[in-house]
């Protein structure tokens, strides 16, 4: 039995005033509208209505069906239509996942633009070091960094690539120098990330060699990039880091890049979602958004990351430059300083020479 839709039966026939009016509103027959309210009658062993062949009346208890069952019908009605709404305007709450630091630098800048666009969404935003759930329901849709994918039945839109690079502060690399090539980061301190991208002990650096795997450890061990960062401005060591988490203190002097000619953890950004089918306007309009957006923002950081290194070339150059003239300054003034000072000599030695010849002849004379 349809109990609900037995219960909009009994509902029309009250409204209607009579069986075959209900019948004629709802595109059926008296038959049918009888039989619909006999069995909720009998499902809920009690008399609804009092029928006659002039009038229907409602029994006590049909009175008390009837105030409930339009109250429910309509709550149906309610639910059915935000949840339709729901599939056209964006509107209530997404829920996100996301790790901690791609949340933190892509994700919650990409929601304020997002919700100047919608903003009748609001957002619930879950960071955290571990792989989300959703099909058991604690999030609409996650935004995540990985070398690739495990199978399953997650929907994963693929949203751009970064990688990572090796910093240090500007102190540690006076104190201890930098490394020119990977093997020589064996001789320092290196700080650990843990991530669940990647084993935290294994560097593979990208480079003008190809791929290049260090085994590497170190006295301090992290799990957020914001953290590891920290540690590499407190002098503690080399670190690898994200570059959307770098850039910010490249520009500003506070990290330096070591081995520049090096990436490492070449990681594609996703946004992952339970099903195609039926997925709401905002879960919708949210992966678009994301789709236009990110991409140029990761292209963004590509190019600052190209300045810093341009400006750092530009630096040394002038460095070298300057070191340069000077030493050729220096040349051309020892230069100078050594003629005069045996054009001096000589003639003192050829004064000398001069007196005694002098006096030598002089004396022969006298003889």
């Amino acid at each position: 039995m349809d109990t609900l839709q037995n219960m909009r039966v009994f509902v029309r026939v009250v409204e209607a005033g009579s069986f075959t009016a209900a019948a004629q509103s709802l595109n059926s027959t008296t038959g049918a509208m009888s039989r619909a309210v006999s069995e909720l009658e009998t499902h809920l062993r009690t008399r609804l209505l009092n029928r006659s062949t002039r009038r229907l009346a409602l029994t006590t208890a049909g009175e008390r069906y009837l105030k409930r069952s339009q109250q429910i019908l309509a709550d149906v009605d309610t639910a059915e239509e935000e949840a339709s709404c729901a599939h056209e305007r964006p509107a209530g709450a997404l829920r996100m996942h996301s790790f901690a630091s791609i949340g933190q630098h892509y994700v919650l800048p990409a929601i304020s633009r997002y919700r100047a666009l919608y903003p009748e969404v609001t957002v619930e935003l879950t960071l955290s070091q571990r792989m989300p759930d959703l099909f058991e329901g604690s999030a609409d849709v996650a935004v995540i960094g990985a070398s690739t994918l495990p199978n399953s039945d997650l929907v994963s839109l693929p949203l751009g690539t970064t990688f990572s690079i090796l910093c240090a502060s500007p102190a540690y690399v006076r104190a201890h120098g930098a490394p020119q090539k990977p093997g020589e980061l064996t001789h320092h301190e290196c700080l650990i990330l843990h991530t669940p991208a990647f084993p935290p002990h294994e560097w593979v650096l990208d480079g003008p060699n190809g791929s290049e795997m260090m085994e590497v450890n170190g006295p301090v061990q992290v799990n957020i990039a914001e953290s590891l960062i920290v540690a590499i401005r407190e002098g503690m060591g080399i670190g690898m880091v994200p570059l959307y988490a770098a850039i910010s203190g490249l520009r500003d002097g506070t990290l330096v890049r070591v081995l520049p000619d090096y990436t490492l953890q070449k990681m594609n950004v996703y946004a992952l979602y339970p099903s195609r089918k039926f997925i709401d306007a905002k879960t919708r309009t949210w992966v678009e958004f994301l789709r236009t957006h990110l991409p140029k923002v990761i292209a963004r950081d590509e190019a600052l990351l190209a300045e810093v290194g341009r400006a750092d070339s530009s630096e040394a150059a002038v460095l070298v430059e300057s070191g340069g003239a000077g030493g050729i300054g220096g040349g051309i003034g020892g230069g100078n300083a050594g003629g005069n000072a045996g054009g001096n000599a000589g003639g003192n030695a050829g004064g000398n020479a001069g007196g005694i010849a002098g006096g030598n002849t002089g004396d022969v004379a006298a003889q």
